[in-house]
């Protein structure tokens, strides 16, 4: 049985941190300083309001290259902001990363060097198809992989029926069952999302699914979680939010300490 990762049973926030386009990217304008600093500055800013975790994202780096596309200067980057995050807040908050698009084996190895307690994953398990191309299934390999590092005491939490992907090919698998099937392979917890970046979450798929695992596993919403709608995702282990934390709602803006006020009372009620 896993040591429980958050500070709270349920209702944990987690704010996003969504890095600027790293150096190489079409989007890139800053140089690894500034996105450094800019990174140390929302650090700070989460920091001060008391999130429960944190998890860093390269979010700004559109279009989105699988993992056999990418570089060695995005790990390599994402190892040095994540280990400046991680020295930034207390030891009892637990931080992680994800880096897009499934490049799951990458983000274990940042979470490994940079001292991080989670990576949050795609395509864990059954394939689907998103803006990036065919997922294919990681479950197998990933694990293998976080087991040759000596690294089972990261936490793999993954998406399962992912936003911004089409599931045609598994349309007769549950959200339910690839839950199980998810908890058979062995994750570490499951995240349930909306359709689409800022989209809320269905109340009843969360129902559903903690369900289907039991409650052994924690169960984590993944998308559009506001102060009004909030109520209705208490029961799960973290609530992981971005976009409302930003001016306007828009996860491409900077944070807005108003904004995450409103998010940490209602948490706290």
């Amino acid at each position: 049985m896993r040591l429980r990762l958050f500070e709270k049973a349920c209702c944990n926030i987690i704010g996003m941190i969504h890095v600027p386009a790293l150096p190489g990217t079409p989007n890139a304008t800053c140089g690894m300083q500034e996105i450094l600093e800019r990174v140390e500055h929302e650090a700070e800013i989460l920091k001060r309001h008391n999130m429960h975790g944190v998890i860093i994202e390269n979010m700004h780096d559109t279009p989105y290259c699988l993992e056999r596309d990418l570089g060695p200067e995005t790990t390599a980057c994402m190892s040095i902001l994540a280990s400046k995050v991680r020295g930034i807040l207390p030891s009892s908050v637990p931080v992680g990363v994800q880096i897009l698009a499934a490049a799951n084996k990458s983000a274990l190895a940042v979470a490994l060097a940079a001292n991080l307690q989670f990576v949050r994953v795609e395509g864990f398990v059954y394939s689907h198809v998103a803006d990036e191309g065919w997922i294919d299934a990681c479950a197998g390999p990933l694990l293998r992989y976080r087991k040759q590092l000596s690294a089972s005491h990261i936490h793999v939490f993954a998406d399962i029926k992912k936003k911004h992907s089409a599931h045609a090919v598994t349309a007769d698998v549950s959200i339910a069952e690839t839950a199980a099937a998810a908890q058979f392979f062995n994750v570490d917890g499951v995240i349930v999302t909306g359709t689409s970046t800022g989209v809320a979450a269905s109340p009843e798929e969360l129902k559903t699914v903690t369900q289907a695992v039991k409650n052994k596993i924690p169960v984590l919403i993944g998308s559009g979680v506001t102060p009004q709608n909030m109520h209705q995702f208490k029961d799960a282990t973290g609530l992981i939010i971005g976009s409302y934390l930003k001016y306007d709602g828009d996860w491409q803006n900077q944070l807005d300490e108003d904004r995450i006020r409103e998010i940490m009372d209602e948490a706290n009620k």
